[in-house]
C-alpha cells in the first residue's frame, strides 16, 4: 500500500508515525510546504518572551530524524498543488518551482488552517506579522532585536493573548486591539473579566470593542482605529481568526461545510472512499448539539490523525467528535473551557440553564489557595452543554474532569456523585466540581430558584446577607443589609408581599437565606454567584498598571538581595516589613519579597511612593517575588523633601477595636509608604494608649469611675458589633490569629518605629481624668491647636 499525507505538522507527521508502527511494508510519504515538519507550533509565544529559551527546543522531530526512525520519505518544501482523484494521483510542486506527479493508493489530507490577514490600507507593511509558523517567528525577534520598544497586538484570541504576554515578558510596551467587548472569545463576557485585569496588571493596554482599519507609516508604524484614534508601534502582530487550508480539497471536488471544512465521517473518510483528513481543516461531528463543528486545536489534530492512520491500516477506529476543551495561560491565570458559550447557546436558539460558584481550590485552612470562578451551562434534562474556568490553581483538572464527564453522558447534577481524589493542598472535601453539580441539582428539582446578574427585575427587593462590614465596602446599588446571623430575627423588617433577591459574596450564604425565607413564606430567589459575579458583569476595561510591568529584560538582577518572607502576613505586614529591610539597607542594596498575589497593587503604590526601584517581579503560581533595590542617597533625600510629600492627620474618637485596627493599619500601611502620618487620639480613642497594668496615680472619684469603665489598653478593647458579651471579639482575635493579622499592641508598637506621630487630647484627658503617666509614649499631649497644625501640612483627614 502506498500512503501519501499531505501537511506533515500535528495530525499529519503523527498519522505518519502511527501508520508506519502498525504496518511496516506501507510506503509512506509525507509532503510539508514548509521547511520543518512537527515543530511545536504551541510553543511559538514562549520562545518569543524568552520562557522556552532555546529555539531548538520547538524542534520535536527535524525531517532528518523522523526518516531514520519511521522509514518514511520526508519532502519538505514540497506543495501538492492538485489532485487527480480519477487517476489517484497528485501534482507536487518543488521548492525551485518544477513539478512532479505521485500515485496514491490511499490519500491524507492535513492541510491545516492558517491565519486571517485583513485586508486593510497600508496591511503590507513589513513591520505587520503573523505568529503561525518558526519563520514567523523568527521575522518577529528580528524585530524585537534591533531595538523594538512597543508592539501592537490585533486580535485578543489564544494566540493574540499568548503573544502579547510574551511580548510584555520581554520588556514592550503592548497594546492589544480587539472588535468585540471582551478578550478570549471562548468564554463569555462576564467570565474574561478577570483575564482583562490580569492583562491590565501585567502593563498591557487593552482597547476592546474598537477595531483597526488602516495602517500607515511615518517612521513608526501607525494603526488607524474606526474612532479616528492613531496607535504608534514598532510592528504589529495579527492574530483575528484562522481559515482552513481546503484549496486542495475544494479544487479536487471534495465535500466543503458551510465554512469551507472538509467534511469526514466517523472514520475520517472524505466524500471520496480513498482520500482521509485530519486536523485543523477537517470538520467533525459535534457530541454537544448533535451537529457539525471545526475545533482548530492540536489536541484534537493529534488524535484525528491517530484514528485516520489506524484506519488507513485496515482498522476501524471511530472519532467520535470534539467538545473543544481548551486551556489557556495569562499571567498567573489559566482559563479552561469545554463545549458551547452562553453566546452561542443563543445563537443556535437552544434552551438551557446556566450557574455561577466561585469555589476554593483547596482547603481554606491549607496555604497557597486560589479562587476558582466557574460557570456551567446545561440543559433542562440535565445535559452538560458547556463549562467555563478561570482561576490561579486547578483549573486544568477541573475542566478535564467535566469534559471527561460530557464525553460519557454524566448530567450535571451527577457531578455531585463523582469521586474525585481530596487532600486539603489539592481541593475540599466536597470538589468544586462536586459543588457545581449540588447547585445545578438543587436548581433542577426546585430546592434553589436562582436569578442572574444580567437579569435581575427591577421590581426585585435586593436583600445582601452579607456582614455589615462586607456591605459597607460595596454592594449592588439599592440593596438592603440584613446579615445571614440576623435574618431569622428581622424577617419582620421584609415585605412578604414583594419578590426577594437575596445574594451574599459568592452565592453559598445566599442560598441558606433563600431556603430560610422560602420556608417562612417569601418569594425569594438567590443571585448565582453571589455579589462576586455582579460584579464581573458590570466591570469596566481596567487601565494597564505600569508600575509593576515586567522589567525591559528577564534577568533577575538581585545580586546578593535578602529574603523577605512576607507570605503569611495580613495587611499591612507586607508593606511595613518591606519598609523596615529597605531603610537598613545602604543605597543601592537590594531585597528579594516574597509576599501574597493580592499584594502586588500596594507593592506598586510603595514603589512610587517610596523612590526606590523594582528591579524584577515575576508571580509565582501561590505568590509574588520581587526584587527592590533601594535608591541612592540623593534620590532617597529628594523624595523625602519634595514639596507636597503625602501625609495624613487622623483623629481616633473610638475605642472599639475594628475601628481602632482599622485606623492603625491604614496609618502604618500610609507611613511604610513615606507618608508622614499623625494620629491625635480623643475620647474614647485614649482607650488605645491606656498602659495595663495601670500605675497608681491620685484621681478623684469621679475620674476612678471613669478608669474602671473605660477598656484598660488595646487588648482589652471590644468589637463595634456581634461582640456577644466578649465572645465575638474572642472568636475574632482567634481568627485573626490563625490568619497572621498583627494584632493592635503589635500595630502600635509598629507605627511608633515607622514614626507615625501620637497625640493624646489634653482637653479629653482632664474630662477623662486620665493623666499622661496612665498612657504608652505619646510624641505629645495637646490641644485641638497641634491638631490644626498638624493636619494643615497633610493630605488627607481621616475621622475614624
Amino acid at each position: 500500500m502506498k500512503v501519501i499525507i499531505v501537511g506533515g505538522v500535528a495530525a499529519g507527521a503523527g498519522a505518519a508515525a502511527r501508520l508506519r508502527r502498525l504496518d511496516e511494508q506501507a510506503e509512506i510519504i509525507l509532503l510539508e510546504r514548509g521547511s520543518y515538519i512537527s515543530f511545536a507550533n504551541c510553543g511559538l509565544p514562549y520562545h518569543l518572551g524568552g520562557v522556552i529559551p532555546e529555539r531548538d527546543s520547538l524542534l520535536v522531530m527535524t525531517p532528518e530524524r523522523f526518516r531514520a526512525r519511521f522509514a518514511v520519505d520526508v519532502r519538505v518544501e514540497n506543495e501538492a498543488v492538485a489532485i487527480d482523484r480519477e487517476a489517484r494521483r497528485i501534482t507536487v510542486r518543488k521548492a525551485d518551482g518544477s513539478a512532479y506527479q505521485e500515485s496514491y493508493d490511499r490519500l491524507l489530507l492535513a492541510t491545516g488552517s492558517s491565519p486571517l490577514r485583513m485586508e486593510l490600507p497600508g496591511g503590507d507593511d513589513p513591520a505587520i506579522h503573523q505568529l503561525w509558523t518558526i519563520p514567523d517567528m523568527d521575522r518577529i525577534l528580528a524585530g524585537v532585536g534591533k531595538g523594538a520598544k512597543r508592539a501592537l497586538v490585533v486580535g485578543a484570541g489564544f494566540i493574540g493573548l499568548e503573544v502579547a504576554e510574551n511580548l510584555r515578558h520581554r520588556g514592550l510596551e503592548v497594546t492589544v486591539v480587539e472588535l468585540a467587548p471582551q478578550v478570549l472569545p471562548t468564554v463569555d463576557k462576564e467570565m474574561s473579566v478577570p483575564l482583562a485585569a490580569e492583562l491590565a496588571e501585567l502593563g498591557i493596554t487593552l482597547e476592546l470593542g474598537h477595531k483597526v482599519v488602516a495602517f500607515r507609516r511615518d517612521g513608526a508604524l501607525f494603526a488607524k482605529l474606526e474612532d479616528g484614534r492613531e496607535l504608534e508601534a514598532d510592528f504589529a502582530v495579527m492574530s483575528v481568526g484562522v481559515r482552513p487550508n481546503s484549496e486542495l480539497a475544494k479544487a479536487a471536488g471534495l465535500e466543503l461545510g458551510p465554512r469551507g471544512h472538509i467534511v469526514t465521517d466517523e472514520f475520517l473518510r472524505t466524500s471520496d472512499p480513498a482520500i482521509y483528513a485530519a486536523g485543523d481543516v477537517v470538520e467533525v461531528a459535534d457530541p454537544v448539539t448533535g451537529g457539525r463543528t471545526a475545533i482548530p486545536l492540536a489536541g484534537p489534530a493529534n488524535k484525528q490523525g491517530r484514528i485516520a492512520a489506524d484506519n488507513l491500516a485496515g482498522r476501524s477506529s471511530r472519532y467520535p467528535g470534539s467538545f473543544g476543551a481548551a486551556i489557556l495561560k495569562i499571567g498567573s491565570l489559566a482559563a479552561g473551557s469545554v463545549g458551547l458559550t452562553e453566546r452561542r447557546l443563543t445563537q443556535l436558539k437552544l434552551d438551557y440553564r446556566k450557574i455561577y460558584l466561585h469555589a476554593a481550590s483547596s482547603a481554606g485552612y491549607y496555604p497557597g489557595g486560589a479562587m476558582l470562578d466557574m460557570k456551567l451551562l446545561f440543559a433542562p434534562d440535565g445535559k452538560i452543554l458547556g463549562a467555563q474556568i478561570v482561576g490561579r490553581k486547578g483549573v486544568d483538572k477541573r475542566i478535564d474532569v467535566i469534559t471527561t464527564a460530557m464525553r460519557d453522558g454524566v448530567a450535571a447534577p451527577a457531578l455531585a456523585e463523582l469521586e474525585l481524589a481530596y487532600a486539603p493542598p489539592f481541593n475540599t472535601a466536597k470538589d468544586p466540581v462536586n459543588l457545581a453539580g449540588m447547585i445545578a441539582g438543587n436548581v433542577l428539582d426546585g430546592t434553589s430558584r436562582i436569578l442572574h446578574a444580567d437579569a435581575v427585575p427591577a421590581e426585585m427587593f435586593l436583600l445582601d446577607v452579607r456582614e455589615v462590614a462586607e456591605f459597607e465596602n460595596g454592594t449592588i446599588p439599592g440593596a438592603v443589609n440584613i446579615p445571614l446571623g440576623e435574618l431569622r430575627t428581622r424577617l419582620g423588617e421584609l415585605d412578604q408581599s414583594r419578590p426577594l433577591a437575596v445574594f451574599c459574596r459568592v452565592g453559598q450564604r445566599g442560598y441558606v437565606a433563600e431556603r430560610i425565607l422560602r420556608q417562612h413564606g417569601f418569594d425569594v430567589y438567590n443571585l448565582s454567584g453571589g455579589y462576586l459575579t455582579w460584579q464581573q458583569f458590570h466591570a469596566e476595561t481596567p487601565k494597564p498598571v505600569r508600575t509593576v510591568a515586567a522589567p525591559e529584560a528577564p534577568a533577575n538582577d538581585s545580586g546578593e538581595a535578602e529574603v523577605v518572607d512576607a507570605r503569611a502576613l495580613a495587611c499591612p505586614g507586607p508593606v511595613v516589613r518591606l519598609k523596615q529591610k529597605v531603610d537598613a539597607l545602604e543605597p543601592g542594596g537590594a531585597v528579594k519579597l516574597l509576599a501574597p498575589l493580592s499584594f502586588a497593587p500596594d507593592l506598586a503604590g510603595w514603589i512610587q511612593s517610596s523612590g526606590n526601584t523594582l528591579v524584577s517581579l515575576e508571580k509565582k503560581e501561590e505568590f509574588l517575588e520581587a526584587v527592590i533595590r533601594k535608591a541612592g542617597a540623593g534620590n532617597v533625600a529628594a523624595a523625602a523633601e519634595t514639596p507636597g510629600r503625602h501625609g495624613c492627620s487622623m483623629v481616633l474618637f473610638s475605642n472599639d477595636l475594628d475601628k481602632a485596627m482599622a485606623a492603625l493599619i491604614i496609618a502604618c500601611g500610609m507611613a511604610a509608604s513615606g507618608a508622614k502620618v499623625g494620629i491625635f487620639f480623643t475620647f474614647w480613642g485614649l482607650s488605645v494608649l491606656r498602659k495595663n497594668p495601670a500605675p497608681a496615680v491620685e484621681k478623684t472619684l469621679v475620674a476612678k469611675l471613669f478608669g474602671w469603665m473605660l477598656p484598660k489598653g488595646a487588648r482589652k478593647l471590644s468589637l463595634s458589633k456581634m461582640n456577644m458579651g466578649g465572645m465575638g471579639t474572642a472568636m475574632m482575635k482567634h481568627v485573626m490569629a490563625g490568619q497572621h493579622v498583627t494584632t493592635l499592641p503589635e500595630l502600635l508598637r509598629q507605627a511608633r518605629e515607622l514614626g507615625v506621630r501620637f497625640v493624646a487630647c489634653e482637653m479629653a484627658m482632664d474630662v477623662m481624668g486620665i493623666t499622661r503617666e496612665e498612657l504608652i509614649e505619646v510624641d505629645e499631649v495637646a490641644g485641638v491647636a497641634s491638631f490644626v497644625a498638624m493636619a494643615k501640612h497633610s493630605n488627607n483627614t481621616l475621622f475614624i
